[in-house]
């Protein structure tokens, strides 16, 4: 009597194969996991993977300058996304890691930051901040609006699922006219209000090399007028500028915004982390 069983040879299973092989950047180990991370522009190789090879990812843009004048609104954060189950294959993966935004000259709105790219995801370079009356620029997290004589400027706009808005000014009549802080990556910078400066927005944490480490913080609103500076916000963001002390620049790569001053700074460059189970 037969069954009518079959035998199957070893290449009718899927090929699953073993565990991804690949290079580039800073290679580590943590508990089960290989870690690539990227601090400048570079190639993550795929030699082999099974075919249903996934990877887990960190992808943060560049952050954005605070602005350059007397009241002057901080950088926003650069981009940050991040996901699991990310389909890779044996190929090269072109990496790009976004500059931090370059402090402006004289009297100029702060630079946008630059993206940052792994295989199909792009984070977008936070937003430059706003100089005296001018609205914060757009990015991954906004820049905060400048201060002004009266004149509203808001904070510019955060991009969704990447970064969250920069803070307003006060749109005071007087002195010190405090400026907005730039967004970050987990809450929008703050507004300006009374003498204070708006602080920059907080960035965001993760365990993605097996330590928690927050990136991407809003950089601090500034003026030259006595007020108070708007601090940074935790994960890179830099201070921004008082009557007597100079802003800081965004942290290298954090994707941190730049203090916003008229001796404000750059933002912080980005970075991108890929994992996987090996």
């Amino acid at each position: 009597m037969s069954f009518g069983f079959q035998v199957l040879g070893f290449g009718s299973f899927p090929n699953r194969g073993g565990p991804i092989d690949a290079s580039g950047g800073t290679e580590s180990t943590s508990g089960d996991y290989t870690i690539h991370s990227f601090t400048s522009s570079g190639t993550f190789t795929v030699n082999s993977a099974p075919a249903d090879a996934t990877v887990e990812y960190l992808v943060i843009a560049g952050g954005g300058s605070g602005s350059h004048n007397t009241t002057e609104g901080g950088g926003g954060a650069g981009g940050y996304r991040t996901a699991t189950g990310l389909a890779v294959s044996a190929q090269e993966y072109t990496i790009t890691i976004g500059a931090g935004g370059a402090y402006p000259s004289n009297l100029n709105n702060g630079n946008n930051g630059g993206n940052s790219v792994f295989s199909s995801i792009t984070s977008l370079g936070g937003g430059g901040g706003g100089k005296d009356q001018v609205h914060g620029l757009a990015g991954g997290s906004g820049g905060g609006g400048g201060g002004s004589g009266g004149i509203l400027a808001n904070g510019g706009a955060g991009t969704s699922g990447q970064g969250n808005n920069g803070g307003g000014n006060a749109a005071q009549h007087s002195p010190p006219y405090p400026s907005g802080g730039g967004g970050g990556a987990g809450a929008v910078g703050a507004d300006g209000s009374g003498s204070n400066c708006g602080a920059g927005g907080a960035g965001t944490a993760s365990s993605i090399t097996g330590s928690s480490v927050t990136r991407a913080g809003g950089g601090g609103g500034g003026n030259d007028y006595g007020g108070t500076r708007g601090a940074g916000g935790s994960g890179g963001g830099g201070n921004g500028q008082d009557g007597t002390s100079g802003g800081s620049a965004g942290s290298t790569n954090t994707g941190g915004g730049g203090g916003g001053g008229a001796d404000g700074k750059n933002g912080g460059s980005g970075l991108v982390i890929i994992r996987y189970l090996t």
